[in-house]
């Protein structure tokens, strides 16, 4: 018997104790080999390290590959990313501010998706570039995103002139709307001058989104109870333009019958900021009715606010709000991450649930510590 053989045989009964003598009868084989799930052949190509002049450059010749690693520097945590990514936006700010910035909201299942294909391609064959993005506060526990809804845009998936960017999986919604509006700067360097920003449900995100955009669409249905939810929630208040979704077929009637209502739902709110009053309208996203109608409501309100100039006010009033938003980001990162007040958190939790200290005097003393001890060092 050669070496390998009682190699062979060793490394069997090692493995498969079976094979001992004292269990007779019993015979476990040697497995084959299995090959490695990787090619070994397979070399994989390190992509290249950008400059931010790279970045910019390449940003600014259109380049949807570099335009992609760029918003992935923008939603990356790690510091020296983010040191990379606020060069790079701080170098393309002379070349922003030149597009539509539409919000796009609606309940769950209003067909948001579908009507963002069917607007897009209306307006790609009118020679517009697009870029998509989206805001999801769900995805820190769903890890959902437009990546999904991505499958159901399929015409504008294809077309060279549009961008459909998934949001970020994780982080608070005030860190996800910051990046989403970092994002809408470099999309508009790139050359991108309408910008699509769907929130998906209906909830906080409304408010974040409002305050990034220049016109405020909310998508509606017919029939589903849901039109006195829309007044109660208050997000009517902050639409520039209602349109009722899959107004076709045995639907049709039930569609202009919503509409007259949210019409009359809309005389009980003042005349918003801009002096326009926002319209209704019906429409199918999925056959494709009176998406040029909606668009041309869309395009009257802008005719309209750049007329009187409160498109421009409502750009530096936006200007204002995250320069606010982001230092309370800071302050609130700079809080919670600090390894003292974890521990100390985690300490009056265990206080406050074994009934030693109320939840008004722990918020207290953890304060008093965090100036004390953390912030007056630091002076």
């Amino acid at each position: 018997m050669d070496n390998n053989s009682l190699h062979n045989d060793e490394f069997t009964r090692m493995h498969h104790p079976e094979n001992d003598e004292q269990y007779a009868g019993l015979q476990v084989n040697q497995g084959v080999e299995q090959p490695p799930m990787v090619n070994p052949y397979l070399r994989r190509r390190k992509r290249p390290t950008l400059s931010v002049n790279d970045y910019v450059e390449g940003i600014r010749a259109g380049n949807t590959s570099i335009l992609g690693q760029a918003v992935t520097l923008v939603e990356s945590l790690k510091p020296e990313h983010q040191v990379v990514a606020q060069e790079v936006i701080e170098k393309c700010l002379p070349f922003t501010g030149n597009s539509k910035r539409i919000g796009i909201t609606g309940v769950p299942g209003a067909g948001k998706s579908t009507s963002i294909d069917a607007f897009g391609m209306h307006v790609i064959n009118h020679g517009a570039k697009l870029a998509v993005l989206a805001i999801d506060p769900s995805s820190e526990r769903s890890k959902g995103s437009i990546l999904g809804d991505k499958t159901r845009m399929e015409k504008l998936a294809v077309q060279k002139n549009a961008f459909i960017r998934p949001s970020p999986s994780a982080g608070s919604l005030g860190g996800v709307a910051r990046k989403t509006r970092e994002t809408i700067m470099l999309c508009e360097a790139a050359g991108y001058d309408t910008i699509f920003v769907e929130t998906v449900g209906v909830g906080q995100s409304e408010t974040a989104v409002h305050s990034m955009v220049d016109y405020f669409l909310l998508i509606q249905l017919a029939g589903t109870g849901d039109e006195l939810q829309g007044i109660k929630r208050g997000i009517m208040e902050m639409a520039d333009g209602i349109v009722i979704n899959k107004a076709d077929g045995d639907n049709k009637e039930r569609a202009e019958l919503a509409a007259a209502q949210f019409r009359n739902a809309l005389h009980l709110y003042p005349m918003p900021p801009s002096g326009m009053a926002p319209e209704v309208m019906t429409y199918s996203g999925y056959y494709e009715i009176n998406i040029d109608k909606v668009w041309a409501m869309i395009d009257k309100y802008f005719e309209a606010v750049h007329k009187s100039g409160y498109f421009e006010e409502k750009r530096r009033e936006q200007e204002k709000y995250w320069m606010f938003e982001t230092i309370n980001e800071h302050l609130r990162s700079n809080f919670y991450n600090n390894p003292e007040i974890e521990r100390l958190l985690e300490i009056k939790q265990e206080m406050i649930l074994h009934n030693k200290q109320s939840s008004f005097v722990a918020a207290s003393d953890v304060l008093n510590y965090y100036y004390n001890n953390i912030v007056k060092p630091q002076q």
